[in-house]
């Protein structure tokens, strides 16, 4: 069964564009050009990753992503004409996985589409990999630390099992983008300190304040048991 991607894009050259190099790669598309119902689509239809513009004329793409990841952990790609890193941030930590901005390569959209699909892929799931008090199921996305489990996003678990998966290791932001994003993301190094500062909120209360994941200054992080 083909992958369901819906992009939800009030441009309709563009979503147009998008829907037509998804197909060609592959992908089941299905488009809204409005923000309204687009929470209640996603619940429906369970898409395997969702294209988000961010400033549709109806709704705030933020408030869409932030509703979503009530119930929800799909991949969202939030495309966008703000370049302002601020906004960035800000859909990072309402939980977006990766951030477009306009003007962009339709191939690219797709390339990234693909790069997110491919790290969510059984085939490359392994055993339950446990690190101290986290435990982490890589095919079904499950993490459970002193028997709490947590939701996280796709990124934020990305984050933690690569670090988990070596602990003591000294990531690089550059590496951790590599892992995460699964390419270069050039100009994107905050995105991770922010998926970070999500990942530790969300260990915190876990663990009685323990940080599992430490800064090395001037470095970028590593994982300690």
């Amino acid at each position: 069964m083909n992958r369901k991607i819906l992009v939800i894009e009030d441009e309709t050259q563009i979503s147009s564009i998008l829907k037509d190099y998804l197909q060609q790669s592959g992908f089941e598309v299905f488009t809204l050009d409005t923000g309204a119902g687009a929470v209640d689509t996603i619940k429906k239809m369970v898409p395997d990753a969702v294209i988000l513009d961010l400033m549709l004329p109806d709704t705030d793409g933020l408030e869409i992503c932030r509703q979503v990841r009530k119930f929800s952990n799909v991949p969202i790609l939030i495309a966008t004409a703000k370049v302002e890193e601020i906004d960035r941030l800000i859909g990072l930590e309402l939980g977006a996985d990766d951030y477009i901005c306009k003007p962009f390569s339709p191939r690219e959209v797709v390339a990234r589409v693909k790069a997110v699909l491919r790290r969510l892929s059984p085939e490359t799931a392994e055993d339950v990999l446990t690190a101290g008090p986290v435990t982490i199921q890589p095919s079904k996305y499950q993490v459970n630390v002193n028997g709490n489990d947590l939701t996280l996003t796709r990124s934020e678990f990305e984050l933690l099992y690569i670090m988990a998966k070596n602990p003591g290791r000294v990531f690089s932001r550059t590496d951790l983008i590599a892992n995460v994003h699964g390419y270069e993301f050039e100009g994107y190094e905050r995105t991770i300190d922010s998926h970070v500062k999500n990942l530790r909120k969300k260990l915190a209360g876990a663990v009685d304040g323990k940080e599992l994941i430490q800064t090395v200054y001037g470095v970028g992080y590593k994982f300690d048991m």
